[in-house]
């Protein structure tokens, strides 16, 4: 027993420790060749692909919403059309008129050049004054709605002078649009859907217009002026007489401007441009790209319609290359890309 505690058991533990110290250093050297190999800077791990989307088929409908509020119609300008007085006023300051309701009577003068006689006897001559040439025309309101008068009787006038406004007390809704949208709306139609926050189901509105107030709106207030001058991008429809509705009130107002059935589509942004003309970059069977032009059609903001240049099936680049617009010439009309140059 004690020969094997002093002999065996010691020379036992040596060997297991020198297997154990030639196991770890197998281990660190192996390692070390792995890491090397893994770290090669001459050796890369992974590849950049460009994501790239084939040409399909879909309908695709062109429908813009536009955030908007109700506004009251401005009031409508009572002109002059005749040079001289006022010698009757026909209605009343706050009356109630319809469009044809005669508002004033206008009256001038034109002087009519003497008359000269000669006595054939004696060959005195004889000069009669002529009375002057009275005209007079009737102003008409133009405009339902109520009627205020901004002049005097025997007042003088020229052409085109205000002589008063009628306030139609009707409603409007109108929204400001983004350059992005007024691309959109070219060619938009006559009515639009709006929906009236916390207000009715619903309704159409006629009358759209879309850019600035008409030019009569503004004149009838020089303030009202001085605004729309600096709001172009606007969109404007009337709310009909039988909705409910108030100055002030939100509202969306929903235009549809197009539908295309079985159109061939891509994604936005794998077209350079957003109207009638863009680029798109061709992937060929050798994976090498090529920039084409296209013919663009409708559009939802997501995808656009290729109307000429692709087929389906193609193979595009999902996303046009950023250092492709440094390639447009924005000084040439005929090819200078809105959407690239900023114009």
């Amino acid at each position: 027993m004690g020969v094997t505690r002093r002999i065996v058991f010691p020379a036992i533990r040596i060997v297991l420790w020198a297997v154990i110290a030639v196991a770890l250093a197998k281990i660190a050297f192996a390692g070390a060749d792995r890491v090397a190999a893994a770290e090669d800077p001459l050796q890369p791990s992974a590849q950049v692909t460009e994501p790239q989307v084939q040409v399909a088929t879909g309908t695709i409908t062109n429908a813009v919403t536009v955030s908007a509020s109700v506004v009251a119609d401005p009031p409508k300008p009572v002109r002059a059309t005749l040079a001289g007085t006022v010698h009757r006023l026909l209605a009343e300051d706050g009356q109630v008129v319809a469009a044809d309701t005669p508002v004033l009577e206008l009256r001038a003068e034109t002087p009519v050049d003497p008359t000269v006689t000669t006595d054939p006897e004696t060959g005195m001559q004889t000069v009669t004054e002529n009375k002057p040439k009275v005209t007079r025309q009737t102003v008409l309101a133009g405009t339902a709605g109520t009627l205020r008068l901004s002049v005097l009787k025997d007042q003088v006038v020229a052409v085109g002078d205000s002589v008063g406004t009628v306030t139609p007390g009707s409603l409007s809704v109108q929204g400001t649009l983004t350059p992005d949208q007024q691309y959109r709306l070219i060619d938009a139609p006559g009515e639009a859907t709006v929906t009236l926050k916390g207000g009715p189901a619903p309704f159409t509105c006629t009358g759209l217009r879309i850019g600035a107030a008409a030019q009569d709106d503004a004149a009838a207030d020089p303030q009202a002026e001085a605004t729309t001058a600096s709001t172009s991008g606007t969109v404007t429809c009337a709310v009909p007489g039988d909705v409910t509705a108030f100055p002030g009130l939100g509202a969306d107002v929903e235009i549809v401007n197009g539908t295309a059935e079985g159109a061939l589509v891509v994604p936005v942004t794998a077209v350079q441009g957003s109207v009638q003309n863009g680029n798109v970059w061709v992937v060929g069977a050798d994976g090498a790209s090529e920039q084409r032009a296209v013919v663009l059609g409708l559009t939802d903001g997501k995808q656009v319609q290729i109307a000429e240049g692709l087929a389906e099936g193609d193979t595009v680049l999902e996303y046009a290359p950023v250092s492709s617009l440094t390639d447009v010439d924005c000084t040439d009309p005929a090819t200078a890309d809105p959407a690239v140059c900023g114009g």
